[in-house]
């Protein structure tokens, strides 16, 4: 899922046509959005408290073999969060989940890692190197 969350839309929609799968998809919970909260800790140990709140879309559909897929990302994209979906219910199938692995999570990982690799490269552009000059005096 997490690679869902990072895929664009042309790379789920791909994705999802390449399952041998027909396009028959019940909406068990149409797209829709809202706001959760966003809880985090001091340290990552401290007490909790309440960031702030953020914009998700969640939905959940079946598959005409009865396979339920969900998902929840971050952001107002209806149909984004759908294919998220339908790939979710797919991939509990072994046969599915080596098209999923081929055609979303090798691409899109790769891809992910093309792009970390550009912006460290960028990164390192810029670093500034402060060092201290020793002086004669004691």
């Amino acid at each position: 899922m997490q690679i869902c969350a990072y895929a664009n839309l042309d790379e789920l929609e791909a994705a999802v046509s390449a399952l041998d799968y027909p396009q028959d998809v019940i909406d068990v919970r149409p797209p829709q959005f809202g706001l959760v909260m966003v809880r985090g800790r001091v340290g990552a140990v401290g007490n909790a408290f309440n960031v702030g709140e953020a914009l998700v879309t969640r939905a959940s559909v079946q598959l005409k073999n009865g396979l339920i897929g969900h998902s929840y990302l971050l952001g107002r994209v209806r149909k984004k969060a759908r294919l998220s979906a339908i790939l979710d219910a797919a991939a509990q199938s072994p046969d599915a989940l080596s098209v999923i692995q081929r055609t979303l999570v090798d691409p899109v990982s790769e891809r992910l890692g093309r792009e970390k690799t550009a912006q460290a490269a960028e990164t390192a552009a810029t670093k500034v190197d402060f060092f201290t000059l020793v002086r004669g005096e004691d």
